[in-house]
């Protein structure tokens, strides 16, 4: 049985009209899938692109507390520098200070050394300008007996002259 031609064009029509509804119905399809996209595949893209945002930061929050680091333990190294400079110089000043107190001291005691000599000094002076005034009454005394112008009652002037002359020198002796 031989087909007939009619019938032959009609399905070759049909076939080509099918896929061309085909066709276009995967267009439109997968327009409106495109414009409809799960919300579950946003979330996804979304969390991807957060993700490589913190590990970004992540990153520049680790360099950052790298350099903070370093900085810390050259803050640390220096203060322990002047930790030990400062107990050094306080250690210093204390001995300063005791050095001090011992030379106060020995001054007070050299001062006080210094006005006990002055003294001294000058209680010898007064004695020395005592016995120098005595002594010169004595000759000036002694001087006028020899020349015969002091007399006292006796005519014997040899006796009185020696006892003026014992008399002068037991007050030299009780002045020094």
């Amino acid at each position: 049985m031989p087909i007939p031609q009619n019938l032959l064009l009609l399905v070759v029509a049909a076939f080509l009209l099918g896929w061309l509804l085909a066709s276009v119905s995967a267009s439109l399809t997968a327009r409106y899938k495109a414009k409809k996209r799960d919300q579950r595949d946003e979330t996804i893209r979304s969390l991807e692109a957060e993700l490589r945002v913190a590990q970004t930061e992540l990153e520049r929050h680790k360099s950052e507390a790298d350099a903070q680091q370093r900085s810390l333990r050259d803050t640390t190294t220096d203060l322990h520098k002047r930790d030990t400079a400062i107990t050094e110089q306080q250690t210093q000043i204390d001995r300063l200070g005791y050095d001090l107190r011992g030379s106060i001291k020995k001054t007070r005691e050299l001062r006080a050394e210094v006005a006990d000599r002055a003294t001294q000094i000058v209680h010898a002076e007064v004695k020395i300008r005592e016995v120098e005034t005595e002594l010169s009454l004595a000759r000036a005394s002694a001087d006028l007996m020899a020349t015969g112008v002091l007399a006292y009652g006796d005519d014997s002037g040899e006796d009185d002259a020696s006892g003026n002359a014992a008399e002068i020198s037991e007050t030299t002796k009780a002045a020094g």
